[in-house]
Formats: structure tokens, sequence, C-alpha cells
């Protein structure tokens, strides 16, 4: 009996302008802390995600672009 073919199509890869919706909601409190160490010990992975966006709460963007003001401000 000769051995089938299966065909498999590949996945839809989506445009350069097309983000996919998030998929997973974690804690800042929990999510602050592994990205910290991440930099701190200069994890390559944490690299392959600087390009990527993450969406936030309108308040807490108002306070960290108040903060990043702030923060560039020479005392």
């Amino acid at each position: 009996m000769p051995a089938q073919l299966h065909l498999y199509r590949a996945p839809v890869e989506l445009e350069h302008d097309e983000t996919p919706e998030p998929s997973v909601n974690i804690r800042l409190a929990d999510l602050l802390p592994l990205l910290a160490l991440a930099k701190k010990n200069n994890y390559l992975w944490l690299q392959d995600f600087l390009e990527d966006q993450v969406t936030v709460t309108p308040d807490l963007y108002d306070v960290l672009r108040s903060f990043s003001t702030y923060a560039r401000t020479p005392a």
C-alpha cells in the first residue's frame, strides 16, 4: 500500500501593520520583577521583545508620561 501524502497549509502570516490581539493578561506586580531580573542579567531573549508594544490603561499611561517628564528633569 503506497504512503499517503498529507498536505498542510502554511500558517497565515499577519501583515506588517497588523498586530495580534493580546491573549494573556498579567498583573504588573508579577511582570515587573521578571523584566527587571532579565534586564539586570542582560538576558538576550529580552531583546527579542524590545520592539513589541504593550497595552496599558489610560491612567497608568498618564502616570508614566508624567513620570518620564519628571525623571528627565535635572535636579
